[in-house]
């Protein structure tokens, strides 16, 4: 069974810093890209970064370019999202998924509150 567990979401002030985790388990990790995906509220889905399946190659949302650095971990099974220079218009749930430019959520989501 194919399992993704996010974490490390709060409540930041503008211009912070937090690192997201999202623990896989269930499938091969190193075979496959990843990517994050936000949901801001009474919004929809939007992919934000995607990584290649070694880790080596990244893209990103114009939004989030410059900020956010995605990588991946392959021996602990673990995708990360560094977020700094952290904006209002960054609170959303952040959510991990397989696939490099995947918009489909892939576990419960770890919730990012920018606000002073």
């Amino acid at each position: 069974e194919v399992q993704l567990v996010e974490s490390g979401g709060g409540l930041v002030q503008p211009g912070g810093s937090l690192r997201l985790s999202c623990a896989a388990s269930g499938f091969i990790f190193s075979n496959y890209p990843m990517s994050w995906v936000r949901q801001a509220p009474g919004k929809g889905l939007e992919w934000v970064s995607g990584i290649g399946p070694k880790g080596d190659t990244a893209s990103y949302a114009d939004s989030v370019k410059g900020r956010f650095t995605i990588s991946k971990d392959n021996a602990k099974n673990t995708l990360y999202l560094q977020l700094n220079s952290l904006k209002t218009e960054d609170t959303a749930m952040y959510y991990c998924a397989k696939g490099r430019y995947s918009t489909t959520p892939g576990g419960q989501g770890t919730q990012v509150t920018v606000s002073s």
